[in-house]
């Protein structure tokens, strides 16, 4: 997918989802805490966000960054062709973060692919409440963050927490890590 069409696709989604979940532009932005400026450009496809305030619009509205994303909405069964995954995230040094496939349900899920360089970070803001991330560590030894703590992840092990407080995922060692990870939020009551 092209960056057109991640702009065009999430301006669209956007208009959906704020519409369906019955919010104005003022009360999405006050719930996202991102500005009304902003996700007026954004349903515009005048600008592409960052990912931090993709998945503050995603949480806000109870929907996966895989559905905002969305450029089609298909049958029940999806196959997302590895050049329509989404990098969300990447640094000079060739870290990444691709969202490979999302789905709604009991609320939304997503699955990742990271990539993290010696030396490279990345940190989230807390998410809601009963969120949690499930994650595998395939090759080096991740260093995860959960509210200010580090916990070591080394190859071949698995970690589970709630994200709902700041959390992030650090690379300490020599070599590159590489994880897959899933993300569980809640459905919007």
């Amino acid at each position: 997918m092209d960056l057109d069409q991640l702009t065009q696709a999430l301006a669209r989604n956007l208009k959906h989802w704020r519409a369906d979940r019955g919010l104005t532009l003022d009360a999405l932005a006050e719930r996202a805490s991102v500005s009304r400026g902003m996700i007026i450009q954004i349903e515009q496809a005048r600008t592409n966000p960052s990912v931090g305030t993709t998945v503050k619009l995603a949480d806000a509205l109870g929907v996966s960054i895989a559905t905002l994303l969305d450029f089609e909405h298909g049958p029940q069964v999806r196959v997302v062709p590895r050049e329509q995954a989404v990098r969300m995230w990447s640094t000079p040094a060739g870290s990444q973060a691709t969202l490979l496939v999302g789905g709604e349900g009991e609320g939304p899920r997503e699955l990742w692919s990271w990539t993290l360089m010696p030396g490279d970070e990345s940190t989230s803001e807390a998410h809601p409440p009963a969120t949690t991330e499930l994650l595998h560590v395939t090759a080096g030894v991740l260093t995860l963050l959960v509210d200010g703590t580090g916990h070591t992840v080394p190859a071949g092990s698995s970690a589970a927490f709630e994200a709902n407080v700041p959390h992030g995922y650090r690379n300490d060692g020599a070599e590159r890590v590489e994880l897959m990870m899933s993300v569980s939020v809640p459905a919007l009551r």
